[in-house]
């Protein structure tokens, strides 16, 4: 997810995973793979930097994440099997 501004200067978040294309006609303009059309502030390259550094995040997340997103103190680890409970 992206955030932009539209021209009323309103905060949007956009799922970039449904941007078709983006396009400077002069204003720049986001059309989603359902048609709607998105007029925002931001530059063309300002679209595409924010894009390219959101799917980067995706790619390489940061020490304290999991690639989830999950904090490492609430994650589960699944990578080995529990032991049997004696009983």
């Amino acid at each position: 997810m992206i955030q932009l501004t539209r021209l009323n200067n309103r905060s949007l978040v956009v799922n970039s995973e449904l941007i078709k294309f983006v396009e400077n006609a002069p204003d720049t303009v986001i059309t989603l793979i359902t048609g709607e059309k998105i007029v925002v502030l931001e530059t063309v390259e300002a679209v595409m930097d924010k894009i390219f550094e959101y799917r980067r995040r995706l790619r390489s997340p940061g020490e304290d994440e999991t690639p989830s997103g999950t904090p490492p103190e609430l994650a589960t680890d699944t990578g080995s099997p529990e032991e049997p409970q004696s009983g």
